[in-house]
């Protein structure tokens, strides 16, 4: 399938990229399947004359255009060689080295590629991030490679947010500029709006945002190929974890993986070892839990110490929640016939769950870190966060009225250094004192730190 061109927010930060003349080769690195390379791709075939595409992982013959040496001239004439179509002018080409962790001398060439100044590169890696897991043969490779430090620019790229979703499905900036002028002002959305936000709310939970997944469903509007794409997906991380992790760690990965969905089931979702296997322990499966975040497929959710900022200067490292960094990828590891509830409203079963994956989904893909903070008996905040210049908790369980833990440090702003919450629900704005309530789909608007 030919997946459609969605208007994505890597792009500004692409343009923003060329424009300054100080920039070095840059490393696009993300989860797979999040649209990198075509991204990257439709960016330089925009604003280049040429443009040289280098797959390593599905070309890893193209391993030999870096070896013996790193010299850029070298390189060119390796490639131009065995590539007799490929044309390359200096300040007019735009070399894209693809899936670059396959080729560490690829990413080694970067610092001659800078000091050079001839051509532009960009890179994409969906593994960069993984650390441990090498066999002694690419440990090797790599330490040879001299990965160059201070001579590349980093950027993050996650799967579509929610807000690239409603640029796919035709929502304007002046719809959007009208939610954020009813979240100032603290007024009801209208309710025909408020209606078809919702409506796509209910169907990014699904959909996520793998743009192929996305691609499918706007072109087919059938949850069961959404399904089957997801799925594919799945196993496509699954069949990483076995390909790129050391042979002793490969099963303790998919555990950890496959786990996800029972530790969020649980009342508390505190990711705890034995729901993996039972009687493990945290130092058996730590370094294989770390390999599906470091390759970009969950976040953590730190706990508190306190309720205060700086957030991560209190955040408890043994103690944390374990979402998917893509919403829609958890609720396809979920049975059949959860879409067709999610669909009809019910985002608040499987113990809120969904409700807050859905809110570490949108937070995350924002570039918050997140956090939340739990006492055993006593106060449970769903989402800790900076907003407004204060430590702001977010409830996204709770349906009607104050939830318990709410009402609590609310009512004791000494101990607790809370003047302002929020909680999300499938209701409209609304303000009783220290309490904003919003509707879900309004928080990819709380950008103010």
């Amino acid at each position: 399938m030919c997946i459609a061109m969605y208007k994505r927010k890597i792009e500004s930060k692409l343009q923003i990229w060329q424009k300054d003349t100080t920039h070095k080769p840059l490393v696009v690195k993300g989860v797979r399947q999040c649209g990198k390379t075509s991204s990257v791709l439709d960016f330089a075939r925009k604003k280049y004359k040429n443009v040289v595409y280098l797959d390593f992982r599905e070309h890893s013959d193209y391993k030999k255009f870096f070896t013996p040496n790193l010299d850029v001239d070298s390189i060119i004439m390796r490639i131009t060689a065995a590539m007799p179509d490929v044309v390359v002018e200096a300040g007019n080409t735009c070399f894209v080295f693809d899936e670059i962790q396959d080729c560490p001398k690829a990413r080694g060439s970067l610092k001659y590629f800078h000091l050079d100044g001839r051509y532009d590169v960009i890179c994409t890696g969906s593994l960069l991030g993984v650390n441990g897991y090498k066999t002694p043969e690419e440990l090797k490779e790599e330490q040879e490679a001299s990965i160059p430090v201070g001579f590349e620019d980093i950027v993050e790229m996650y799967p579509m947010d929610f807000e690239e979703w409603l640029w796919a499905n035709g929502i304007k900036d002046i719809h959007l500029g009208y939610l954020k002028k009813c979240l100032d002002n603290e007024t009801p959305v209208d309710e025909a709006l408020h209606y078809r936000f919702s409506e796509l709310l209910h169907q990014y939970i699904i959909v996520g945002g793998m743009p192929e997944v996305v691609a499918t469903f706007l072109e087919t509007k059938q949850i069961g190929k959404v399904l089957s794409v997801q799925r594919r997906i799945i196993d496509e991380y699954k069949s990483d974890m076995m390909k790129y992790a050391a042979t002793a760690d490969k099963s303790r990965i998919r555990e950890c993986f496959e786990s996800i969905p029972s530790q969020l089931a649980r009342e508390y979702k505190k990711f705890n070892y034995t729901t993996v296997r039972q009687g493990s322990r945290g130092r058996d499966y730590a370094g294989s839990l770390q390999w599906i975040e470091d390759a970009g497929i969950i976040r953590r959710c730190y706990n508190t110490e306190i309720t205060e900022l700086p957030l991560d200067g209190h955040r408890i490292p043994s103690e944390f929640k374990v979402y998917m960094a893509d919403i829609g990828l958890l609720v396809a590891m979920l049975e059949d016939g959860t879409q067709s509830n999610i669909l009809q409203g019910d985002i608040l079963s499987y113990n809120g769950a969904i409700a807050e994956n859905l809110i570490a989904d949108i937070l995350g893909k924002m570039g918050r870190k997140l956090y939340y903070y739990h006492k055993d008996g006593g106060v449970e905040l769903d989402f800790l966060i900076r907003y407004q210049g204060q430590c702001t908790p977010i409830e996204c369980k709770a349906t009607t009225g104050n939830s318990k833990s709410i009402r609590t440090i609310l009512k004791h702003p000494d101990k607790y250094h809370v003047t302002n919450t929020i909680k999300f629900g499938n209701y409209n704005i609304g303000r009783n004192n220290g309490l904003l309530t919003l509707p879900m789909y309004m928080a990819f608007l709380l950008r103010e730190v």
